[in-house]
């Protein structure tokens, strides 16, 4: 397997990105779920949203390296089979998925830096705050955080979908070509290929 892009397939790089962000995304939003059913003398009441912002940091660093690949990478085409509308529809919820994530992930510094203390990471380091002492803040973040939090994870379930219906129902290699299967037993990425 290569680790850069291809006109045909993904690389290596991208689909560490792609599966380690959704893997991420899922398990924020399960903690994120999770923490609101704590209670002041759980264990985890404090160690949990540490976790959570840690780990939010974190991908936004990854997020931002995501985009400086795709930006200088080849992007493989579209399959023969796939019609204007649908690469239309799946460029626009990229674009609204990465629009989202980096919402979530400012409203969550919000939240944290309210009081004008950073965000600690890990104990590895410290991104201070910036904008803090606003009338507020925390709240009104909060509220937007979470609603951004779930339609992420309804349009993620719309794109696991459309992925879904792309290997069972067209049959086509879209999904492969993500998980590094190369669309190998696919009539229409065995068309396209041979095109070359």
């Amino acid at each position: 397997m290569k680790w850069r892009n291809s006109d045909q397939q993904w690389g290596l790089v991208s689909m560490v990105f792609h599966w380690l962000s959704a893997l991420v995304i899922i398990g924020l939003f399960a903690l994120g779920l999770w923490m609101t059913s704590l209670d002041y003398y759980d264990r985890w009441y404090e160690v949990a949203p540490d976790i959570h912002r840690s780990m939010g940091v974190l991908l936004f660093g990854f997020t931002l390296l995501r985009l400086l690949w795709r930006r200088w990478e080849t992007v493989p085409q579209a399959l023969p089979n796939q019609r204007r509308w649908e690469i239309g529809a799946a460029h626009g919820v990229h674009i609204l998925l990465y629009l989202l994530l980096f919402s979530i992930m400012i409203s969550g510094y919000l939240i944290s830096t309210a009081d004008g203390q950073g965000v600690q990471v890990f104990g590895w380091f410290e991104v201070p705050a910036s904008i803090y002492g606003h009338h507020n803040q925390e709240d009104l973040a909060g509220e937007i955080h979470e609603w951004l939090a779930f339609f992420m994870i309804a349009l993620v379930l719309l794109h696991s979908a459309a992925a879904l219906k792309h290997h069972f129902l067209d049959r086509d290699a879209t999904l492969r070509r993500m998980l590094g299967l190369g669309g190998q037993n696919d009539s229409s990425f065995n068309v396209n290929h041979s095109k070359e």
